[in-house]
């Protein structure tokens, strides 16, 4: 009589649900750690964008158990917090990036999810570390192996096994419970890729909240005994057959170390541009050339940033109205970059945006695809630029990382002053002190004593969420 083989869910289970904060390595730790307060910051720099406003006036009339705290003094049911906190971390498109040949994603996107699930079971700060660590190693290396986006889906689909993963240890499921979890949440949320094709719109910044919403419900389902796909990778129909095509993972040889590979973000920009602005920072900052002794600007950069940024196979980006396009296109971003000195949230106003300097200086840029530099991508993320000046002066620079990729990573102290910066408007020094330390100590700490200073954030003039008070 055969054995039967355990299906590939089962194994990615029986490796959520068995993962220790000893398996973690220690400067892996540390990584997330920095990968969680790089999130929080973009989360409280994020809470009086307009999006999350009627998010929380949705919240605030459906309502919701308080059993899980929202960021801003409230608390509603796990999966409502779970898609606000979500969207609160992806909104300013300021946190971090993993870089794969054919997929690129936003691990922290899991920890919204992660904390509420965290939180329902009063877990404690590694049991939170654990499970993202989880949720980052399945997001990583599906990315690696399973790519989607060329198939015309989204990265989220991914991360709905990632989801699932990291869900089911932060609330201790049994590997049985997280089997119908992974099956649920893998079969549920197939997201397509247009969400970042074209005109972007809002949904840009809350598809993965949105996944993270629903995988918690689903994920909750499991936990009362509800069943899913056990073979929903490599069943009839299944993942494989239907998107990704054949791949495997040797689930019971991964680690807990993914988040090393992970970047942050130096400039509030889409990932793929963050070289090219520190480079044209450089040049202006080193030749002091003026925007308006641009002639024109030239950007040789690796095909994925051209597709996906560049005016590439996802769409024009000479056209930018809104915030989301904004973001998404390297003219806009080179442009505002040389017309400000930065790239920060408030390049992102829609005055700012519409201001005819930064729509005249974008139109100057062109973006082409460079087959050498795409041959170096993701290993790095190189560009060539040139820029031409009235005056005749031909200025180049090239580049082949930033700081923040993870062969120049970002240390503590820079990534405090980044929560600093972003989140000054919303919690004085002294708060903003409380959550730097709570996050330096998560290893040792419980999730509610992190959630009690998430809560006592404030949106602008003092308001508090208003959903359901403590």
């Amino acid at each position: 009589m055969s054995v039967r083989q355990p299906t590939m869910s089962e194994q990615l289970a029986d490796f959520a649900v068995r993962a220790n904060y000893e398996d973690i390595p220690e400067g892996s730790r540390h990584q997330l750690k920095i990968r969680v307060l790089d999130s929080l910051g973009c989360a409280i720099g994020a809470l009086d964008g307009e999006p999350i406003r009627l998010i929380r006036k949705q919240i605030a009339d459906f309502g919701g158990s308080p059993l899980c705290t929202l960021i801003g003094d409230a608390t509603t049911a796990p999966d409502r917090a779970a898609f606000y906190n979500s969207a609160l971390v992806r909104y300013l498109d300021f946190n971090d990036s993993y870089l794969a040949k054919g997929e690129t994603c936003h691990p922290s996107d899991n920890l919204g999810a992660v904390m509420a699930a965290t939180e329902y079971v009063a877990g404690s700060g590694r049991d939170l570390l654990v499970s993202l660590a989880v949720a980052y190693q399945v997001l990583c290396r599906l990315c690696d192996v399973a790519p989607v986006r060329a198939k015309g889906f989204d990265h989220t689909t991914l991360g709905s096994f990632a989801l699932a993963a990291g869900m089911s240890r932060a609330l201790g499921l049994s590997a049985s419970k997280a089997v119908n979890a992974i099956g649920i949440c893998g079969t549920a949320f197939n997201a397509l890729r247009v969400t970042r094709t074209g005109a972007l719109s809002n949904w840009k910044g809350l598809a993965y909240p949105n996944t993270a919403f629903g995988c918690t419900q689903a994920t909750f389902l499991a936990l009362r005994g509800i069943t899913g796909p056990r073979e929903v990778f490599e069943g009839n129909k299944g993942f494989m057959d239907a998107i990704s095509g054949h791949f495997s993972i040797d689930w019971c040889t991964e680690g807990l170390n993914a988040v090393d590979r992970t970047i942050l973000k130096k400039y509030n920009a889409e990932i793929h541009a963050q070289s090219a602005i520190e480079g044209v920072l450089e040049l202006k900052n080193t030749t002091h050339f003026k925007p308006d002794e641009v002639v024109r600007i030239e950007i040789d950069i690796f095909d994925v940033a051209y597709n996906i940024i560049g005016g590439g196979e996802e769409g024009e980006k000479v056209t930018v109205r809104t915030k989301e396009e904004a973001d998404h296109s390297l003219p806009y971003m080179i442009a505002v970059a040389i017309l400000d000195g930065q790239v920060m949230p408030e390049q992102y106003t829609l005055s700012r945006i519409q201001s005819s300097d930064v729509q005249n200086l974008l139109r100057k840029v062109t973006i082409r695809p460079s087959p050498e530099l795409s041959q170096r991508f993701p290993n790095e993320m190189p560009c060539k630029i040139n820029v031409w000046l009235t005056n005749g002066q031909h200025l180049f620079i090239e580049k082949m990382d930033y700081e923040g990729f993870y062969t120049r990573p970002m240390r503590w102290e820079t990534v405090v002053h980044k929560f600093e910066k972003l989140s000054a408007d919303y919690a004085d020094s002294t708060l903003r002190k409380e959550i730097v330390d709570a996050v330096a100590d998560l290893d040792s700490i419980s999730i509610v004593d992190l959630m009690h200073v998430l809560a006592k954030v404030r949106t602008p003039g003092g308001a508090s969420v208003g959903v359901q008070t403590r």
